[in-house]
């Protein structure tokens, strides 16, 4: 620093020696101070997407299924036959709204109780699924519960029919019977899912499946006949449901930030300038006085944003730590807080107690690999029963303050 001192005296002294007729006549820059308005011509409103890679699942479960098909009891009653069935899909969510599914389920079909008619039976089924809960209460991927009801097209292929009738019976429908067919039905259901851990969920639906009257490969009665199933079991995620948020508002404040950085920068600029202007004027050279060497009061960025159930510091944020450490290496004796933050409306409280804590480690230990002294460095973890900011999207924070 003394070394610097003197470097800045010879330099008033050369630039005296080579405009001396002018050095009272010098002339102070001013600097306006601005503003940019940054206008906003699409709505404050989360975007989420998906690579196609992300968001699939597999399906596993068992359950039953009633048919409801020609009365075939001579009282007319509607006693029905249960019977098991089995199913195994796969699909993927596109957004945290909608999906797609292909499933598969085969069973045996009984549909007579006192002849005990009945056949084989494998479905395959293509289903648009549509995430009600997140449409509704917004998402969250840590939801515990979730109704999907779906709609969807598919084929049945049904074989080996069997009628218990005595031959005699007028009731025995083999006469010209196939002994197999393809039927087309369309259905409909809704599914709760349960989530046991971020990769396994379990999950109960309902279907309804529409099909013509030769469902069960005789014709008579009502023009529709339906399958009813009921089926459980477990969805096992690839990887975890995970989506992408993007906000165009969410960079605004960074925006106003940097304009009042410029601004702070502006106003020292024009007091350099002026100083420099005073020294100029001064004849003969003023003596240097060694002072003692003060730390570089310098703005720094106050906060380090992160994404969605994120503590990974992204490379946008990156900047801001290293600032903030080029910063406390020009001010050893100086000490910050790092302060954590999460939004209140995503996730439990303790589970935002626990990411706060791991957002602010992240950070300290970005500080440290750039050469901060640990010692230097405080931490302090809100979770989200402190938010700093009113709009929720920002508190996804780490903040920086000197005690």
């Amino acid at each position: 620093m003394k070394t610097n001192y003197y470097l800045a005296a010879a330099a008033a002294c050369a630039s005296m020696l080579f405009s001396a007729n002018n050095a009272a006549a010098q002339e102070t820059v001013v600097v306006e101070e601005t503003t940019v308005t940054i206008e906003q011509p699409v709505e404050c409103k989360t975007h989420y997407s998906s690579s196609w890679r992300d968001n699939w699942f597999i399906q596993l479960g068992a359950g039953v299924q009633v048919p409801f098909v020609e009365k075939e009891l001579p009282d007319g009653s509607d006693k029905r036959r249960v019977s098991a069935v089995y199913n195994l899909g796969f699909g993927h969510w596109f957004s945290p709204y909608l999906g797609f599914r292909i499933s598969g389920m085969y069973g045996k079909m009984r549909y007579d109780f006192i002849q005990k008619n009945k056949a084989q039976m494998a479905t395959v089924n293509a289903d648009l699924m549509w995430d009600m809960t997140s449409s509704i209460c917004g998402v969250n991927p840590s939801r515990v519960f979730s109704f999907i009801p779906f709609v969807g097209i598919g084929g049945t292929y049904t074989w080996d029919f069997t009628n218990g009738a005595p031959e005699n019976d007028v009731r025995r429908h083999d006469n010209g019977m196939r002994s197999s067919q393809w039927t087309l039905p369309v259905s409909a259901g809704f599914q709760l899912r349960f989530r046991l851990c971020k990769y396994v969920d379990f999950f109960a639906e309902a279907r309804a499946q529409f099909y013509g009257d030769n469902f069960n490969n005789y014709t008579k009665g009502d023009p529709i006949e339906a399958n009813i199933t009921a089926i459980g079991g477990l969805s096992i995620n690839i990887g975890e449901r995970n989506f992408q948020a993007y906000n165009p508002c969410d960079y605004l404040g960074y925006i106003n930030q940097l304009n009042g950085q410029v601004n702070d920068l502006r106003g020292e600029l024009a007091a350099t300038t002026a100083a420099l202007a005073a020294a100029n004027a001064q004849l003969p050279c003023p003596e240097v006085k060694e002072t003692a060497a003060a730390p570089v009061a310098t703005p720094m960025l106050a906060a380090v944003r992160f994404k969605i159930n994120s503590a990974k510091i992204s490379e946008e944020e990156m900047v801001n730590v290293y600032n903030v450490a080029e910063w406390m290496k020009a001010n050893p004796n100086q000490t910050i807080t790092i302060q954590g933050y999460a939004d209140e409306d995503t996730g439990t409280a303790a589970y935002n107690q626990e990411l706060s804590q791991r957002r602010a480690n992240a950070v300290k230990a970005a500080l440290e690999s750039y050469g901060v002294n640990a010692a230097n460095l405080n931490m302090k973890a809100y979770g989200s029963s402190a938010q700093p900011y009113s709009e929720n999207n920002w508190n996804r924070i780490v903040i920086f303050s000197q005690p």
